[in-house]
């Protein structure tokens, strides 16, 4: 591996870091990314002097980032159904390189959060909060004056401090509690899910209109642990389906698979204090690619139902 390769290998986490976060999307991401990095790779050979390539490539990736995310939004309000971002496996059986800080910005939860911020005010949001950047040089990554990027962190924020958590909780708690989540679920032990369940927990689904799934999300502790339950038991007739329990996106979740060990839907849970706030199932196979062989659901479905 040349000098320049074994730069471009090492910038390239930081460069998924911002990309992934800024898009929700892997592909997308992934896209960015090689964009980015092949932009570097032609200025070096170039011959050209680059004082950071890290500052270099995170402007880059930044400015893509925005404009995929100019044109991903259009498609997104036309998205069926709701729409979650792709998820990421953090406990250490992806491709590292995949595997962005295990922190509360690449939360599924906080993802579906910077949904509602414009492009900019999510590059400057995140560059300042996640990545540490001064004013000054996020105002040249967005193409702003310092005091307008001063704005956007601050109209940023506002917008979301009031849907951001409302309790911490550690993380040996955290796994605690979901630990004990999954079994109830396994059990199909409906009281004890209601148990484990805020009185406002929201379940949310996203098939993309590819499979079956929610059409709206489910909120209330009996409504949701009535519609889990329900679900473990259909999953229950296909043969050999199980739940396997796995980091995802930094917090507690769970992969679904069929007998095969095929990926069927990724759970991502959202825990404050001592219940499980928010449940996202995500089963649009266009969004589980990247985590291994899929599972053909509608067939597996109309299999289930015919037992």
């Amino acid at each position: 591996m040349t000098t320049d390769e074994q730069l471009l290998h090492e910038l390239r986490p930081t460069a998924f870091g911002i990309a992934y976060r800024m898009l929700g999307s892997v592909a997308e991401a992934e896209d960015v990314v090689q964009e980015a990095l092949l932009t570097l790779h032609r200025v070096l050979a170039d011959g050209e002097r680059i004082e950071s390539p890290r500052a270099f490539v995170a402007t880059v990736t930044t400015r893509l980032a925005i404009d995929t995310l100019r044109s991903a939004r259009v498609r997104r309000e036309r998205y069926f159904g709701e729409w979650l971002p792709e998820p990421l496996l953090t406990d250490g059986s992806g491709d590292p390189a995949l595997e962005v800080e295990t922190a509360d910005s690449v939360s599924i939860a906080m993802l579906v959060l910077l949904e509602s911020l414009s492009p900019e005010q999510r590059a400057a949001l995140l560059l300042r909060d996640v990545f540490d950047y001064g004013y000054g040089e996020i105002a040249q990554v967005v193409g702003k004056s310092e005091d307008n990027a001063r704005q956007l962190v601050s109209r940023a924020r506002r917008q979301l401090e009031e849907r951001s958590p409302r309790f911490e909780t550690s993380p040996e708690r955290r796994d605690e509690l979901a630990r004990r989540f999954f079994a109830a679920v396994n059990e199909g032990d409906l009281a004890g899910l209601e148990a484990l369940l805020a009185d406002d927990v929201v379940l949310t689904g996203d098939g993309g209109g590819k499979v079956p799934a929610l059409a709206r999300p489910v909120g209330g502790r009996s409504r949701v642990a009535r519609a889990l339950r329900s679900w473990v038991r259909l999953g229950a007739r296909i043969p050999g389906a199980s739940i396997r329990p796995a980091g995802v996106n930094g917090g507690p979740g769970a992969l679904l698979l069929d007998g095969d060990q095929r990926v069927i839907a990724v759970w991502a849970l959202e825990i404050e204090g001592d219940r499980v706030q928010r449940i996202s199932s995500i089963i649009n196979p266009d969004k589980l690619g990247h985590l291994g062989t899929l599972a053909d659901v509608t067939a597996l479905l109309h299999q289930a139902a015919g037992r």
